[in-house]
C-alpha cells in the first residue's frame, strides 16, 4: 500500500484492482478497493465472470454498489489451470458479463472493458477480435482499456477500425513499464503483446543489468506515452505491477 500512496502524486482518475483467475483474489480485491478509497483515491475493481456463478457475481455487484463503487472493469478472466471454456461458469464471455451488470444494476456502474490492439491471443483473426470488442460495447460498456503494446501504430489502427464499426467510447491505451526482461517476455507471450525486435535485442544484450534495463525501459515507454499524448488519446492506464518507481519515472519524464 505504500507504493499506492506514492502514486497518488500523479492524481489518477482512478486505480483499478485486479481479480484473480476464478475469483481467487476476490476478498483481497474487495479489501484493496476499500483501502484505496479510504486513502483518497477512487478505486475500480476488476470483475471476471469465468469460474463464478450468477449468484456470486450478483452478490459482488450489490456489495460494490452498497460500498458506493461506481466504476467496474468487466472481463472474461483467465481460465484456471485445467478448466475449459465449456465449464467456465454461467457466463463465458465479457459481453455476457457487461449485459448481466446492466440487467442487475442498470446505469449505476461505469463499465470499462478490455481491448486488444494486437489481437487477443485466443482470437481467430483481427476481424473476429474486433467483432468481440464491438459486442462488449453494444452490451453497454462505457469505456475500454487496452492490453499493453509498444507500437503506437497498432493502437491507432485498432481505434480507427473500431470507430469505423460505430464504436465511440473512449479507448484508453494500456502502458507497461519495462523493468525486467524475462518477466516482460513471459507476460507478452501469454497476452499476445508484441515486443518489437529492436527492443528485444537491446534488452537481451543487457542481460542481468537491471539498472540499464530500467533506464532503457523508461526512455522507450516515456517516448511511447509522449507519442500517444501528442495524438490526443483519452488518457493512459499504467500496469504498475506493484512497482511505483517505474511508473513514477515515466510520469516525471513526461512532465519535463
Amino acid at each position: 500500500m505504500a507504493g499506492a500512496r506514492r502514486l497518488l502524486v500523479m492524481r489518477p482518475q482512478y486505480v483499478s484492482v485486479t481479480f484473480g483467475a476464478g475469483g481467487s483474489t476476490r476478498d483481497g480485491t474487495i479489501e484493496t478497493v476499500r483501502t484505496m478509497r479510504e486513502i483518497g483515491c477512487d478505486a475500480t475493481p476488476h470483475l471476471a465472470c469465468v469460474g463464478s456463478s450468477l449468484q456470486e457475481l450478483r452478490s459482488l455487484l450489490h456489495r460494490y454498489r452498497d460500498d458506493g463503487v461506481r466504476r467496474i472493469v468487466a472481463l472474461r478472466g483467465d481460465l484456471p489451470s485445467g478448466m475449459g471454456l465449456d465449464s467456465a461458469g454461467a457466463l463465458r464471455h465479457a459481453c455476457d458479463l457487461v449485459e448481466f451488470i446492466r440487467v442487475e444494476t442498470g446505469d449505476w456502474f461505469h463499465i470499462e472493458v478490455a481491448a486488444y490492439p494486437e489481437m487477443h491471443p485466443q482470437a481467430a483473426s483481427p476481424s473476429q477480435d474486433l467483432a468481440h470488442f464491438v459486442r462488449k460495447v453494444q452490451a453497454g460498456a462505457n469505456g475500454a482499456i487496452t492490453q499493453y503494446f509498444f507500437n503506437a501504430d497498432a493502437y491507432f489502427d485498432f481505434v480507427d477500425r473500431a470507430r469505423a464499426k460505430g464504436v465511440n467510447i473512449p479507448i484508453v491505451p494500456g502502458i507497461m513499464p519495462i523493468t525486467n526482461y524475462s518477466q516482460l517476455i513471459r507476460f507478452s507471450d501469454m497476452c499476445g503483446a508484441e515486443i518489437p525486435r529492436w527492443i528485444r535485442l537491446r534488452l537481451a544484450e543487457m542481460g542481468d543489468d537491471r539498472e540499464s534495463i530500467r533506464a532503457f525501459g523508461t526512455e522507450v515507454v516515456t517516448e511511447l506515452c509522449r507519442t500517444l499524448l501528442d495524438n490526443d488519446v483519452p488518457g493512459l492506464h499504467f500496469y504498475t505491477l506493484n512497482n511505483a518507481d517505474a511508473t513514477l519515472a515515466i510520469w516525471k519524464g513526461l512532465s519535463t
